[in-house]
């Protein structure tokens, strides 16, 4: 996977493209430039995506199927991650973990020598979720949070990126 994620001046408002695509998690919103991905949101009630695509949106569309179909495609897309030094080394570790494999915010923070709650924090802010998959960082005891939240919608779609892996875990009561 590519990360291009240099220290470039951040896009003016009226180059980034806002494309929905469908899928099995519902429309999602690719936010492109001309030459990268910048973001992926999950669409909610009232939120539009009103461009055609551009060669990157359906370039970014088309791997996003193909995970959807495969959950051990590998992406391969110039991204403009937009962060701190730290969320960005945070980042570039979360594009390193394997599909079908998972490890915990502890272990993480262990290896970059910093703290769970920093590394949870830096999952937090990921601009392309999917993409950068920092729903393959766990708690120790469980799934832990998606989005920020550890409830809800959120949860619920960071389980459904998990179970496509093959990723099991505990659900709680059980």
């Amino acid at each position: 996977m590519t990360a291009d994620s240099g220290h470039r001046a951040k896009a003016s408002p009226q180059s980034v493209r806002s494309i929905a695509l469908s899928s099995p998690l519902g429309p999602l919103v690719l936010l492109t430039d001309t030459r990268y991905l910048t973001g992926i949101r999950f669409q909610t009630a009232g939120s539009s995506a009103a461009h055609e695509p551009n060669g990157i949106a359906r370039r970014v569309g088309e791997q996003l199927q193909r995970y959807f179909s495969d959950p051990a495609w590998v992406f391969s897309l110039p991204l403009d991650l937009q962060g701190t030094d730290f969320q960005r080394t945070v980042w570039e570790q979360l594009q390193r973990i394997p599909a079908g494999t998972s490890t915990t915010y502890g272990q993480l923070a262990q290896a970059l020598n910093t703290s769970p709650r920093a590394v949870g924090n830096a999952c937090r802010a990921n601009p392309c979720p999917i993409v950068v998959p920092c729903h393959r960082v766990v708690a120790a005891g469980g799934v832990g949070g998606y989005a920020g939240r550890t409830e809800g919608r959120p949860l619920a779609v960071k389980r459904w990126l998990l179970e496509h892996e093959g990723i099991e875990l505990e659900r709680p009561g059980g």
